[in-house]
């Protein structure tokens, strides 16, 4: 069934708690996770962030939001108990608690509304899907707009001559740490130039191995023969390793044969390099940075 959405935890998460005892935090996502059959895959499943697992975080927005609307209590940091609204709502066992149900509480109303500018709510009511966690909204908006980014990256690279493509493989390779001086990598490139290399760089600073590259700034998609052709020319060069760079794409039987041979190479088709550019800043510029916080609970602590 996948990963639950936090409006569908709501209930889970009340229910555990009316035995009217302590919970603690962590305990409760293992239990959810139990009821829910979440997989071992599931449960540790990141958000795009990569700072915490995906179900603990809905299960920390349910958490807040029925806090917000004074459901559950903190009697103490990394714990939760039920309230008497709470007992209250259960006697009429409904089906489903999610953010309809708890706009019912003026209390959780006051704190939505102090969420965002009120000329501003009925607009991101319509657009925002109530399934959503902020950082789930949040990680919705940057995708789209990476993708968006990748797809120009790569409409540009197309555009560009076979020379400079060479040279933002140079750039690229750099940046993510090969080559060792800028100068030294940027001499590599064009050295060879026979036998299906395009170039050699540094493997690490010190040249203590290479990597030969193989750059193709083409529309058509790359098969099989070019990797073995590539694959040969290593041989040739006693080489080991590979990097085969397009901006198109490579068909199945060039993925295979890659895997299969011995020596090392490594194909990054269009998609993955506009990926890598993103990542590592190359034709691209940054023109807002937005920092995600949480509460620092050991600040407040007075233990």
């Amino acid at each position: 069934m996948g990963v639950p959405d936090y409006q569908t935890v709501m209930l889970p998460l009340l229910k555990l708690a009316a035995d009217e005892h302590e919970h603690r935090f962590r305990d409760a996502v293992e239990k959810l996770a139990d009821e829910f059959q979440l997989t071992p895959e599931e449960r540790s499943e990141l958000l795009p962030s990569g700072q915490q697992p995906l179900f603990t975080n809905r299960v920390g927005w349910a958490n807040t939001y029925l806090k917000q609307a004074g459901l559950l209590e903190a009697p103490r940091r990394g714990f939760f108990r039920i309230t008497q609204r709470r007992r209250d709502l259960l006697k009429g066992q409904p089906a489903r608690i999610d953010i309809d149900l708890l706009e019912r509480f003026a209390k959780f109303v006051e704190f939505r509304g102090k969420r965002r500018p009120r000329d501003e709510t009925a607009q991101l009511e319509a657009t925002e899907p109530s399934s959503e966690t902020p950082e789930d909204a949040l990680s919705s908006a940057y995708g789209s707009l990476r993708a968006d980014l990748e797809s120009q990256l790569l409409q540009a690279v197309a555009r560009a001559s076979p020379a400079f493509f060479e040279q933002l493989v140079v750039d690229l390779l750099v940046e993510m740490g090969y080559g060792g001086s800028r100068q030294d990598a940027g001499r590599a490139i064009g050295r060879s130039g026979d036998g299906g290399i395009d170039g050699i760089i540094n493997e690490d600073r010190l040249g203590l191995d290479v990597i030969y590259i193989q750059a193709k700034r083409w529309e058509s998609v790359v098969g099989r023969p070019e990797i073995q052709k590539f694959a040969g020319a290593l041989q040739g060069h006693r080489a080991r390793k590979g990097v085969f760079i397009t901006t198109s794409a490579f068909t199945r039987e060039a993925l295979d044969y890659a895997r299969m041979i011995e020596s090392r190479i490594i194909l990054i088709d269009g998609d993955r390099l506009a990926k890598l550019m993103v990542d590592h800043g190359i034709g691209v510029s940054t023109v807002g940075t937005y920092e995600v916080k949480r509460l620092d609970s050991d600040y407040f602590s007075e233990e």
